[in-house]
Order: structure tokens, then C-alpha cells, then sequence
């Protein structure tokens, strides 16, 4: 356990921390769910719509430090071509 003040104050920033990235994590993985269920129902239109409010978020988590940027480009470019696939 943390003994000195300093590995006490770094034990609290890294709870703050684990919570914040939790909760945008989060956040992220609904968006995505969200495109994901408008691709499995077909409507072109909703996925389209549901991507485009994705992508601000998946990399917004890409600055913030929750995802690699190479893991977001690799999850959109995915979506996306699924999303174009769509008859």
C-alpha cells in the first residue's frame, strides 16, 4: 500500500483516472454498438447517420488517450465498410 504522500496522491490520480477513461470507454462502445445495431437492421441512412456521430467520439477518445490511434482508424475504416456494404 502507499505510504509516502506522494505514491498516496498518485494512488488517488490513478482512480480518478481509471474512472474518467472507464466512463469514455463507455461511452465510445455505445456509439459503436449503435452503428453496429443500424448495420444489422439494413438502414443504410441510420448507419450512415449513427457512423458519423461515432467517429467524433473514437477519436475524441484517440486525444484523451483511451485508444491508439491506429486501433480507431482500424475500428472506422471496419465500420465504414460495412456501413458502404449495405444494399
Amino acid at each position: 500500500m502507499a505510504n509516502t504522500p506522494q505514491s498516496k496522491k498518485r494512488a488517488r490520480q490513478a482512480d480518478q483516472r481509471l474512472a474518467v477513461n472507464k466512463a469514455r470507454r463507455s461511452r465510445i462502445r455505445t456509439f459503436l454498438k449503435k452503428v453496429e445495431q443500424a448495420i444489422a437492421t439494413g438502414d443504410k441512412s441510420a448507419a450512415q447517420t449513427a457512423l458519423r456521430d461515432a467517429q467524433p467520439e473514437l477519436m475524441r477518445g484517440v486525444t484523451k488517450g483511451v485508444y491508439h490511434k491506429n486501433t480507431a482508424a482500424r475500428k472506422m475504416s471496419r465500420l465504414s465498410a460495412r456501413v458502404k456494404a449495405i444494399a
